[in-house]
């Protein structure tokens, strides 16, 4: 789509404050980017929480389709589809910005696809079977996103293979961790994202979630995936050597970083997320923020 300077100014502009006032863990990991990556994150991002929150605010399921067609509207203008519906007057910042951004970086655009595809799937599956099924989902909710962001880091094309997998992988135990972190506040939804097969393998059952009942078979149960998540933010930590630039290792190292410590205060708290929500302060989370960007600046050894 044809871009004017002021109107990709204003749009980048909605987007920055749309991440910030929505996700400060990321707003602030993004910070170390160069404006025109970082950019374009905030604009990745914010149409990421836009069909999020197309699936999560309050409304009917109909007003929800409704919502995420809009969402694919922005999509559709963002890349130029021919027949797209128009937005409506000052509403299209969003179509601007993304725009610009996935021309800049080749953003395919199969992965925002298949990003409002796994929203979609929230509306109706409240439950997943297996933990395939489940990871399944992840790779839809966050591993999308993290295949978007390598794009505008850059990496070294000559390893895309594993840049990818490792992208994969860490989106998953963001999102995992998130899960772990929101099982009351998805449970409210009547959503249990926790495999089927898992919590039975644990004796712990959709009426023991519902109810928030925290026990030795649900520290158990929430081991079980703390353990999975750390392993595939190790097997995501490949990722970082590979990026283009100390400035993009610092971003993926600090967004990672942060979600991690997330994890690892869930644990601490031998996994009592029924009584209060994890969430750490902006003091520690800036001074963590920090220690993980000096760490992510200096490349690591490349990975095999």
């Amino acid at each position: 789509m044809a871009i004017d300077a002021p109107s990709r100014t204003l749009a980048y502009a909605e987007c920055r404050a749309f991440t910030k006032r929505r996700a400060t863990n990321f707003y602030y990991a993004f910070s170390s980017l160069p404006r025109g990556k970082r950019n374009a994150i905030y604009a990745a991002y914010a149409f990421a929480g836009t069909v999020d929150d197309a699936v999560d605010e309050a409304g009917s399921r109909e007003q929800r389709l409704q919502r995420l067609a809009e969402a694919r509207g922005i999509l559709a203008r963002a890349y130029g589809d021919a027949g797209a519906a128009p937005a409506e007057a000052g509403e299209d910042w969003l179509a601007v910005a993304l725009g610009d951004a996935a021309a800049r970086f080749d953003i395919p655009r199969e992965y925002f696809d298949d990003l409002i595809a796994g929203m979609e799937q929230d509306l109706d599956q409240r439950r997943y079977e297996t933990y395939a099924e489940l990871l399944d989902y992840c790779y839809k909710a966050a591993s999308v996103i993290g295949l978007i962001c390598v794009e505008i880091f850059g990496y070294d094309r000559s390893r895309a293979g594993l840049a990818r997998e490792a992208a994969i992988d860490m989106g998953r135990a963001l999102q995992l961790t998130n899960i772990l972190r929101d099982v009351r506040e998805d449970a409210a939804r009547d959503r249990i994202y926790l495999a089927q097969e898992d919590l039975r393998r644990h004796g712990y059952g959709d009426a023991d979630v519902l109810a928030n009942r925290y026990n030795d078979e649900f520290r158990a149960l929430m081991a079980d995936y703390a353990g999975r998540a750390r392993a595939l933010y190790d097997s995501g930590l490949r990722l970082i050597p590979l990026l283009d630039g100390p400035r993009s290792r610092m971003c993926c190292n600090g967004l990672q970083g942060v979600y991690r410590s997330i994890l690892a205060e869930i644990v601490k708290r031998d996994y009592d997320v029924y009584s209060a929500r994890v969430s750490p302060s902006k003091v520690g989370r800036v001074l963590l923020l920090f220690r993980l960007w000096i760490g992510g600046a200096t490349p690591r050894r490349r990975p095999r």
